[in-house]
């Protein structure tokens, strides 16, 4: 079937399984790089393994991880492009259609708030009964509609930290602030070499929205000056891959700064994400 007779049900699905199994190409590449730059070898070990997996993952479509992940999508909409109710719909099948292909690992809790909650509902076993996370939705300038698709897993969520930073008039200030929040939640992840994804708001839904538009824009090969500075002190901690030490904590920093409020304070969302993140894949629709 070619690619202009998919429905965006299908696109969409085929979308959700490339970012539940493969590595782009600029992830590769930092690997690469990074177990060329390592001298000890036990952590050249652990980054080999997570490529090696990465690599069998892609030819086989099959999941990066065995925590597959919590959808989250990411819509970029063009001047002359429109969103109505249908195309979300569609958007929602095509995610619940690439959870059953991928598969995804059943994570759905059945039940009301509260058995949600406590989980006494228990699992659904169909894995597309699990709902994506509220979609965000982009104005750009292109002639686009594009969704970005990311796989976000558990571990990264519970080192997530959205807190205020003081930032005392100082860019310094606030990237030292980021990095000592970093250091013990990439020591405290596990699942590491990290990389790093951060949003700098007015509020924590702002901050939050950016960070996830940082993971959804990404690129491990083009890091800005606050993006390696951060990359940089981070690995001073040495924790390295796995925490057995090594120049590799992080591979990378994705950052994004939005507008800022007349304020002390400026609202910093950070997630730690694992070896295998930003699980990510991207259709025009």
């Amino acid at each position: 079937m070619k690619s202009e007779e998919l429905t965006i049900q299908q696109k969409v699905a085929q979308c959700l399984v490339t970012a539940g199994s493969t590595f782009r190409e600029d992830q590769k590449e930092a690997y690469r790089k990074a177990i060329a730059g390592e001298e000890i070898e036990s952590s050249c070990w652990v980054m080999r393994q997570v490529l090696d997996n990465a690599l069998v993952a892609e030819e086989r479509r099959s999941p990066l991880c065995d925590d597959t992940g919590i959808p989250h999508l990411f819509l970029e909409v063009g001047p002359d492009r429109q969103v109505s109710g249908d195309l979300l719909q569609q958007i929602q099948e095509g995610v619940a259609m690439g959870l059953r292909k991928l598969p995804g690992r059943p994570m759905a809790i059945k039940g009301d708030d509260y058995a949600r909650i406590d989980q006494s509902g228990g699992l659904d076993e169909d894995s597309g009964a699990l709902a994506p996370s509220p979609i965000l939705i982009k104005p750009v300038d292109e002639d686009v509609l594009r969704l970005t698709i990311m796989m976000l897993g558990g571990g990264p969520a519970i080192r997530g930290i959205t807190q205020r930073v003081f930032h005392k008039h100082s860019l310094d200030v606030v990237i030292d602030e980021i990095v000592n929040r970093a250091i013990p939640a990439v020591s405290q992840l596990g699942c590491s070499p990290c990389t790093l994804a951060i949003g700098i708001g007015r509020s924590q839904f702002e901050a939050t929205s950016l960070m996830m538009e940082a993971m959804a824009k990404g690129d491990f090969g083009v890091q800005s000056d606050f993006e390696k500075r951060i990359t940089d002190k981070v690995n001073e901690s040495k924790t390295g891959p796995l925490g057995l030490g090594g120049k590799h904590s992080v591979l990378a920093t994705f950052a994004k700064i939005g507008p800022q409020r007349a304020s002390g304070v400026r609202i910093v969302a950070l997630r730690p994400c694992c070896c295998f993140e930003p699980r990510r894949a991207s259709v025009e629709l």
